[in-house]
């Protein structure tokens, strides 16, 4: 009997932040998502941005709970008015929001840091430090993340890892979550993609073999990426195959002699 193998879980990326939706910074976390799951052979599903308004916040993370995919949350973990994302949670959740042990001990040692460098006290009694303290406020149950940068910490519950907007922070949460929580997912999905360029055709002519391949192997997703023709290159079409690492070969050649077949001119890239 052949043994299953339970199928990788989908992963999405949720931003959130006014500061994105206004153009006042852009986003750096898609890119950078993008590439550690490429070298961890894992690949992004989907991603989305949203505003700081906590109805949204909880909104999306009430759907987002109910699946089972693996997501990672970037922003709104301060603890600032605007900050909303850690009660949101635990709203979606149906959750008291608790102050979590280890990231109140992370907070102290994090201002004892400061106090060492003078900036700051280490009585943790004093106002501003009782405000910090609210950001180890977490849903109940929740699990740290650990912060390299500046000790104090995100948090993870039900496949969903919070970490700070700052990427010098929210990067290395995000790899120590890959590495940590998700080792058993690397390289599950052996998958290559090649692609080359097509001249002289337009994409209606080509559609029908793109639809036809991908009956002929399941296995084997095709796309077509068309260009007008920017900074005075050629209009062409950049056709491509992307899947299992034997099925695309054949693939890749059907789809190559079909383009042929029906008048394309070729080019590698």
């Amino acid at each position: 009997m052949p043994i299953s193998v339970d199928p990788v879980p989908a992963i999405r990326l949720i931003i959130i932040g006014d500061e994105i939706l206004s153009g006042r910074r852009q986003d750096k976390h898609f890119s950078s998502l993008v590439e550690m799951l490429s070298q961890r052979g894992m690949r992004l599903s989907a991603a989305e941005i949203i505003s700081d308004d906590p109805v949204d916040i909880t909104a999306t993370l009430k759907r987002s709970f109910a699946t089972s995919d693996i997501v990672f949350c970037c922003g709104g973990i301060g603890a600032t008015p605007d900050d909303q994302t850690r009660q949101s949670a635990a709203i979606a959740l149906d959750l008291p929001l608790v102050l979590h042990p280890d990231a109140a001990a992370l907070i102290a040692e994090r201002c004892a840091d400061n106090e060492r460098a003078g900036q700051g006290s280490a009585d943790m009694s004093l106002p501003e430090n009782q405000q910090r303290l609210q950001m180890g406020m977490f849903p109940d149950g929740a699990e740290i993340v650990p912060n390299p940068f500046n000790k104090i910490p995100g948090f993870y519950i039900k496949n969903h890892t919070f970490t700070p907007g700052f990427p010098v922070m929210a990067w290395p949460m995000m790899q120590w979550t890959l590495d940590e929580r998700y080792k058993q997912w690397h390289h599950r999905e052996p998958t290559v993609e090649h692609s080359f360029l097509v001249f002289a055709m337009p994409e209606s002519r080509i559609t029908p073999a793109l639809e036809e391949l991908e009956l002929k192997w399941p296995g084997v997703k095709a796309f077509s990426l068309p260009s007008v023709g920017e900074a005075g290159d050629r209009p062409h079409i950049e056709l491509g195959v992307k899947g299992d690492a034997q099925a695309t070969v054949p693939a890749l050649r059907f789809l190559r002699d079909e383009v042929l077949r029906l008048g394309g001119e070729l080019s590698a890239i």
